[in-house]
């Protein structure tokens, strides 16, 4: 029997689908379906949602881990302070956790942002070396701009231009030289020096957190922004960073986003819409006062 794959995906009620899509795409693209074991770090999920997400073991046979954020007194804790933002909630510090969130025994693992679609046996990435670094990334595209914001002035006393800089959507983690780094306190000395409202979210912490120790892994694993020219390419991960995301429901037409209708048929037609008929419904609560 072959050693299982841990991937892990961090989201609440309001991303399911694509983080459905994520799953799905990766089983799909390997024959070793019944070896994933997906750890998925969430907020409270309605019974609906759940049973969606489910679907995954009952149609590949892969196993699915839950981590309830909601009952999890340290995430709540850590994140009490963090900035946060409508398009990036809390959850996404749920990958700085990963040491405490997770089972002591697991050695390695892969995180993936759920705006991201899989198209290549994800074990090739699982079993990549990582030089003795605790942690492989892909070079964000847009360094430094990211990083050093306007004008690239804007975090000068915090990044330097000539550092590299690596995208936080996918992660390939040695756990236990993760474990060794305390991350927590890591995060406690940038919030006294005063830079949390600063940075743009946890993919700016974990690059000071680890900067100059990650291994660069291929831009194929992790393709930035992807567009239609990237079909061209054959990447691996296709990440969509971009504002218009391929769930939309004009997106390979008005938005060019890179294999938009594959993405739908993997979100399945079924979930798709019922994906559209959530947005719409949030839409027009918030429009008439209803929620925030």
């Amino acid at each position: 029997m072959s050693a299982p794959i841990h991937i892990v995906l961090a989201f609440d009620d309001n991303f399911w689908a694509p983080a459905y899509t994520v799953m799905r795409s990766i089983c799909i693209s390997t024959h070793r379906r019944k070896d994933l074991v997906f750890h998925l770090l969430h907020l409270p999920l309605s019974d609906e949602h759940r049973h969606d997400l489910e679907g995954i073991t009952r149609e590949y046979g892969a196993t699915l881990s839950w981590h309830p954020l909601d009952k999890s007194e340290l995430f709540d804790f850590f994140v009490a302070e963090l900035p946060a933002s409508k398009r990036w909630p809390k959850v996404v510090y749920a990958r700085l956790l990963l040491a405490d969130l997770l089972p002591a025994d697991l050695d390695r693992v892969i995180y993936l942002d759920c705006d991201m679609m899989v198209r290549a046996p994800i074990e090739q990435l699982y079993e990549m070396g990582l030089g003795g670094q605790p942690l492989g990334a892909v070079q964000d595209s847009l360094h430094p701009f990211i990083a050093r914001r306007r004008d690239m002035r804007q975090n000068a006393g915090i990044f330097d231009t000539a550092d590299p800089y690596f995208n936080s959507g996918m992660l390939l983690i040695d756990l236990a030289q993760w474990r060794e780094i305390n991350l927590k306190a890591e995060v406690a000395v940038l919030a006294a020096k005063g830079w949390m409202s600063r940075l743009y979210y946890d993919q700016d912490v974990l690059n000071l957190v680890f900067r100059n120790r990650w291994q660069k892994l291929p831009w194929r694993w992790n393709t930035i922004d992807a567009h239609m020219a990237h079909e061209g390419l054959d990447p691996a991960i296709l990440h969509y960073t971009r504002t218009a995301k391929p769930w939309g429901l004009l997106s390979g037409i008005l938005h060019s986003s890179a294999y938009a209708r594959w993405y739908r048929h993997v979100m399945t037609n079924a979930l798709f819409y019922s994906f559209l008929r959530h947005r719409w419904k949030r839409w027009w609560l918030k429009k008439l006062g209803l929620r925030k």
